[in-house]
């Protein structure tokens, strides 16, 4: 079966006149089926990675024997990207362990002539929630993939930033904050938070307890279920990050982008509006902040198997766009004076404003791209590092 996927890759890249090589950054097609990493919804007091993976037309996830989907160079033109973060930690919090996540790394950065990121450089560092290395939890299959694409991705948007690993113990709230603030007390500039659950009546403490860190850039991924709310990402102290599709264009860009149909966000149930949100469809904090690419995919390198496989995947999920805005804050260096997610919203001349495509039927804003601030997409994505 499994060579019977391949050759159905192979004959399809041949079809489209280019072959399963290292040099092919386009995703496999156009709005490609894909599936959750991580399956929800998430248990109360939990969350789920919002990661999502192509697959075949049967719903099975495949990896190709080289990269395909967009490339650290693809993403770079994309959101005008250009060197920096020298002296950044951008860390990653994320659930259980991924057993391979430095050798993987390794594997991704070398494939498109990134610098190395070990342990042994001092670029790269693993801990669990509790800030210790070589002791860490039980290894998870689907949250593995998780971490490869977040990690990939904040490679992919800062190539110099330091990397911070944290693995939480459980996919609970409770352990997950417990590892943000692991993340901020070893150093982190910038955190990526690819992860979510429903709202709940005890958020706005633990938003107090977890991610209440004035001078960090702290990102969340909005979610993938279309339009409705999750946190961490309904926080006021964080940067909500929002999904598009993204595709090549004869523009002068190069680039074309619409808001993602999984792209969630609305508005918070219990969260206080931040004083920098002046949209007026929601008395109470209006999800998302920005957004970058989340529609599969990115070439993302994994070797802990899932699903039965291993090695070059396609993926995204507003995954992929929190991780990659969180690498964008590192490349920016100016966490230190970031008022939680204000920023953007006073520097908009550096973000593209995405005024297509929608998230759900709610008949506003809320769920359609249009000019200027909306639910799907935010302030739109980035421009350069000017809006960070």
């Amino acid at each position: 079966m499994r060579k019977l996927v391949l050759a159905v890759v192979a004959l399809g890249l041949a079809a489209c006149g280019r072959e399963s090589t290292s040099e092919t950054s386009e995703p496999l097609q156009a709005h490609a089926n894909a599936a959750a990493v991580c399956p929800g919804p998430a248990l109360d007091g939990t969350a789920r990675c919002h990661a999502r993976v192509q697959t075949d037309a049967q719903g099975n996830p495949y990896t190709t024997p080289a990269p395909v989907g967009w490339t650290p160079a693809d993403l770079q033109s994309a959101y005008n990207l250009a060197s920096g973060g020298i002296g950044q930690t951008v860390a990653i919090v994320a659930a259980y362990d991924d057993p391979t996540a430095e050798a993987d790394l390794g594997v991704y950065r070398s494939q498109f002539g990134l610098p190395p990121c070990t342990t042994a450089n001092g670029c790269f560092k693993k801990v669990n929630q509790s800030g210790v290395q070589r002791q860490y939890p039980r290894a998870d299959p689907g949250w593995a993939l998780e971490t490869s694409l977040d990690l990939d991705m904040v490679s992919a948007a800062c190539p110099s930033c330091k990397i911070l690993l944290v693995e939480a113990n459980t996919n609970s709230i409770a352990d997950l904050g417990a590892s943000e603030n692991t993340a901020v007390k070893l150093g982190a500039n910038a955190v990526s938070n690819s992860w979510g659950g429903s709202e709940y009546s005890g958020e706005l403490n633990d938003e107090q307890t977890y991610f209440n860190h004035l001078g960090v850039a702290i990102t969340a991924s909005s979610g993938d279920s279309g339009y409705g709310v999750e946190f961490p990402a309904a926080s006021r102290f964080v940067t909500a990050v929002g999904g598009t599709t993204l595709t090549r264009a004869a523009n002068a860009r190069g680039w074309d982008e619409t808001a993602w149909a999984g792209s969630s966000g609305g508005c918070s149930i219990y969260v206080t509006k931040p004083t920098w949100q002046t949209d007026i469809g929601c008395a109470r904090r209006t999800v998302v902040d920005v957004s970058a690419v989340a529609d599969p995919g990115a070439a993302v390198y994994d070797s802990t198997t899932y699903q039965g496989q291993k090695g070059w995947w396609t993926l995204g999920g507003t995954s992929l766009s929190a991780a990659l805005i969180a690498g964008v804050y590192g490349l920016a260096g100016n966490a230190s004076g970031t008022i939680y997610g204000s920023y953007p919203y006073s520097h908009t001349s550096y973000l593209y404003d995405i005024t297509t495509g929608s998230n759900g039927t709610c008949g506003s804003y809320l769920c359609q791209a249009g000019p200027g601030y909306d639910g799907p997409t935010g302030l739109g994505t980035p421009n350069g590092t000017g809006g960070f």
